[in-house]
């Protein structure tokens, strides 16, 4: 038996990179690194404390926020004033509205009130005797058509006879002896439209007799003094 022992090969070689393989730099390195690396190295360095505010850096945000509140407060005031003068001017405009809603006949129950007169003077100088006739009745009843007609259009006779006198609704034509201030009489009636004056009565009102005197002295020595500068005139 020969000892011929068997000869080992020696492994082979690996093939060299080609020369246009580039090989990797660091900046390739770092973009391959997790970013758990770089959070870890900010902490180590002591980036998790947040950096103190100084005194200057606070004063400028202090003055914003009051000035802010400040322009806060302006507007809100701006905002109720505004609010309160639209409600004033709502309200102002529902009122105008309804006194022309309400108010909107009054031209044409002014031209009613004279033809009114007319038939009341018609009704009050016919002779009593007269009552029993139809056409007599025809007419009141047109008359007491219109007063319920302008009653409900809001119309309303004003209280003259044996009333205080009030100048607000009643038209001194005259004055006669009697309770002083107090209507003796009514010349004209008058008329309200709701809580407005159409037209004030024409009424007589009392006065003492001794201011009747006076009045009427007065009177005498006005047409006395007119007479007399007549007469110098006529000389």
């Amino acid at each position: 038996m020969s000892d011929n022992p068997r000869k080992r090969e020696p492994p082979p070689e690996a093939d060299p990179p080609p020369a246009d393989a580039e090989t990797p730099d660091a900046e390739s390195a770092e973009a391959a690194a997790p970013p758990e690396a770089y959070s870890t190295g900010a902490s180590a360095s002591g980036g998790d404390q947040p950096p103190a505010d100084t005194e200057a850096e606070r004063k400028p945000l202090e003055e914003q926020v009051a000035q802010a509140k400040e322009d806060a407060q302006k507007y809100l005031a701006s905002w109720q004033r505004a609010e309160a003068d639209f409600q004033n001017y709502k309200r102002r405009v529902e009122q105008e509205r309804d006194e022309n809603r309400r108010f909107a006949s009054t031209a044409l129950i002014m031209n009613i009130l004279p033809i009114l007169d007319d038939l009341e003077r018609a009704l009050g100088s016919l002779d009593i005797r007269l009552a029993g006739l139809t056409w007599f009745e025809g007419i009141a009843l047109i008359h007491r058509k219109i007063l319920i007609l302008l009653e409900n259009a809001g119309v309303s006779v004003i209280q003259a006879e044996g009333q205080q006198f009030d100048p607000r609704e009643h038209e001194a034509v005259m004055h006669a002896e009697g309770e002083e201030g107090k209507v003796l009489a009514e010349v004209q009636r008058g008329y309200k439209l709701y809580d407005r004056v159409l037209r004030p009565a024409m009424v007589v009102v009392g006065k003492r007799k001794e201011e009747k005197a006076e009045e009427q002295g007065a009177e005498t020595e006005k047409k006395e003094e007119d007479s007399g500068g007549k007469e110098q005139e006529g000389q």
